[in-house]
């Protein structure tokens, strides 16, 4: 094998991938999918099968459909395509010269304009005294949360943080407590007498919205060689059809979003707010494909790195088409691999096998008894490891450096979130003694 330097990275990143699987969109209440304990070795009738699918120095996928070999010579070489300069666009450098025009160019006139025109609205139905929010009003409304979340604000209470004493001089400064309630009470992004679609439409309370507001995402920056897709689970507990229970997640409960994300700055470039499985449609036997097509269309030259929720060779085909690279873990169940990768009954502690095809490859490495870990790659075209350390494959030192770039978008789009859980929280009113976090998370 062809040795590469040594790292100081662990594999802790992908066993814990592996582990970590995620919801089934079968369960209604959004559980997660837990597939069943990984067997540690291979029986005796799996070892047979396995010398059946071997041919002509060559291995038969499970489903039979893919020969894979156990050397390289014939995998052809991986040459990216160019991509467009990473780093902010013009469009949005042309516009930014403040932080006050940063926030203006996420939240555009459009979309201010809707918020105003709903909230009055509701406002004046609702509210005996109601006085029409206008531009500034809201701008300042909606620095208040930003605020907040900076200060890690999310437990204390309005009367806290207005106290003269004790509070943040910025909160009365800029409103009354008062004022902030009837905001905070009136906020809408439609009108529920109007709404259309019923049941099925779930997102019809922000659905203008969040389509204009997402849209805008990739006018502002180009990602660069390396991006990821994975999850995030915005904490919330309130009433919401389309909640999620994530019991490996440190929130547990909120509203999953589907996110391509910078490796190298955590720009969330696309979203897709998961709602759950349609009562009428039919079950998405590979929701996981599906997800990092949409979120990659328009994209070229970049290699996606994903865990084994999303990780398949038909979708690594698709992605090769589209002239990009993947890189993901894999779950042992997967018909495209041969049984011997799954074979770990003699094999040495930090060893790796690879398979190759013309234009992919497959490693199994283990770094501990009874622990196979499973990555496929068509980036990584030679059987590459480390020469000293555990011995990983360069593919999973790879995998574990452009991992945890949504983890580290959870970290900076907090007060983000705290923005948009906003908008599924039914009780309208609030009295106050209550935390502020009842008012943006």
């Amino acid at each position: 094998m062809k040795p590469t330097s040594n790292s100081d990275e662990d594999v802790a990143a992908v066993l814990q991938s592996s582990e970590s699987e995620k919801d089934s969109t079968s369960n209604e209440e959004g559980e997660e999918f837990l597939p069943g304990n990984e067997e540690p070795c291979s029986s005796s009738e799996e070892e047979k099968e396995e010398a059946k699918m071997e041919l002509d120095g060559q291995w038969r996928s499970k489903n039979g459909e893919i020969l894979w070999c156990p050397t390289h010579e014939e995998t052809l070489p991986y040459f990216p395509s160019s991509i467009l300069i990473p780093g902010p666009t013009h469009y949005a450098t042309a516009r930014i010269s403040s932080p006050v025009s940063a926030f203006d160019l996420l939240f555009a006139e459009d979309l201010m304009q809707l918020i105003r025109h709903f909230t009055n609205l509701q406002g004046k139905r609702s509210i005996k005294d109601w006085k029409d929010v206008e531009e500034e009003e809201l701008r300042a409304y909606m620095g208040l949360l930003i605020l907040a979340g900076l200060y890690r604000s999310q437990h204390e209470s309005t009367i806290s943080l207005w106290d003269g004493v004790t509070g943040r001089v910025f909160f009365p400064a800029t409103m009354s407590q008062k004022r902030f309630h009837q905001i905070n009470h009136a906020l809408r992004f439609d009108d529920r007498l109007s709404r259309s679609g019923g049941r099925e439409n779930k997102l019809g309370p922000i659905k203008d919205l969040w389509s204009k507001w997402s849209s805008r995402l990739p006018k502002f920056f180009n990602p660069g060689r390396d991006i990821c897709v994975d999850e995030q689970l915005v904490s919330f507990r309130g009433r919401c059809s389309f909640k999620q229970y994530m019991r490996l997640k440190p929130a547990k409960y909120g509203l999953k979003i589907w996110a391509l994300c910078d490796v190298k700055t955590a720009y969330a470039w696309r979203l897709q707010l998961y709602t759950g499985r349609s009562e009428t449609a039919k079950r998405q036997v590979s929701q996981g494909m599906q997800v990092v097509l949409d979120l990659t269309d328009g994209l070229k030259g970049h290699t996606v790195t994903m865990d084994n929720f999303f990780t398949s060779f038909p979708l690594a085909e698709e992605l090769r088409k589209r002239k990009m690279a993947l890189v993901g873990t894999l779950r042992i169940n997967k018909p495209e691999l041969p049984p011997q990768l799954l074979n770990i009954r003699h094999r040495e502690l930090m060893s790796s096998v690879f398979a190759f095809s013309r234009n992919a490859t497959l490693v199994s490495y283990v770094p501990k008894k009874s622990r196979n870990v499973l990555l496929l790659s068509t980036k990584h075209r030679e059987p590459q490891v480390e020469i000293s350390g555990k011995k990983k494959p360069q593919i999973i030192l790879d995998y574990n450096k452009c991992k945890g770039a949504v983890d580290h978008l959870d970290q900076v789009s907090t007060i983000i979130h705290q923005l948009f859980a906003k908008l599924f929280t039914v009780t309208r009113c609030y009295n106050s003694e209550s935390p502020i976090s009842y008012l943006i998370t």
